[in-house]
């Protein structure tokens, strides 16, 4: 059975905000059905004109840019309550693929009903647009990391940039959260090679500041995991739920 707007799990999560409820009958409205897709599914490829925008309902997946040589970046990493297909929705394709990581339940949502929303929602338009400079800030931060910080504390940002989503989600506790992504993932998104994204989660570990392994990652000493991450604490802001 489907997932009723009114009754998602994910409202009652602090990470997002509060929803109305005439905002859960207008998304109800505007959503068409719900897809469980298994490990390794593409949800959309680049270049492709995807006719479904979705809501990460479960599970997680990445976006990633693949080059003519086969070379990949990870762009972000998606988790639930991600909306998926923007660029699409607005672009017409997307410039990027997204792939399952884990079994994932997806909340579709019809591209055509799109700028209908759009024009008989404000409120809720105004929320895709605050989703969309929010991905933007992420790449500014993330370009930084690739660009500016060394190895160790590039993996080290990262780790706690999936800390903060995951507590904020309730998916970790004592600082231990699922982390189902290959090293090659993480890799490729922090423009590493694979050797040395091994050699520096071992340092890591040995460092006894973070340890992952078997798709759990655990923050071992938060304080001095954020130091090496040069990561400012920011003020967390609830997130609009599609």
């Amino acid at each position: 059975m489907t997932t009723q707007c009114k009754d998602c799990p994910l409202r009652t999560k602090p990470l997002f905000q509060g929803m109305s409820e005439e905002e859960a009958q207008q998304t109800q409205r505007f959503k068409s059905g719900e897809l469980v897709v298994d490990p390794g599914t593409p949800l959309m490829l680049e270049g492709s004109n995807a006719p479904q925008l979705y809501t990460a309902l479960r599970g997680m997946g990445i976006r990633y840019k693949t080059l003519p040589n086969g070379r990949r970046q990870v762009i972000n990493l998606i988790f639930p309550g991600d909306f998926i297909g923007l660029q699409a929705g607005i672009m017409g394709e997307m410039s990027h693929s997204v792939e399952a990581t884990t079994k994932m339940t997806l909340c579709v949502f019809d591209r055509k009903a799109f700028f209908n929303f759009f024009r008989s929602n404000t409120e809720r338009a105004f929320d895709i647009t605050w989703l969309a400079a929010v991905e933007e800030h992420f790449l500014g931060e993330a370009l930084t990391t690739v660009g500016q910080r060394s190895a160790e504390s590039s993996v080290a940002w990262a780790m706690l940039k999936v800390y903060h989503r995951c507590d904020a989600l309730g998916l970790a506790q004592d600082r231990s959260m699922p982390f189902p992504f290959r090293q090659q993932d993480l890799a490729d998104a922090l423009g590493l090679s694979l050797v040395h994204t091994n050699k520096t989660l071992s340092k890591l570990r040995d460092a006894q500041m973070a340890r992952w392994s078997d798709g759990e990652l655990n923050i071992l000493n938060y304080d001095r995991l954020a130091e090496l991450a040069m990561m400012q604490e920011e003020e967390a802001r609830p997130r609009p739920l599609i």
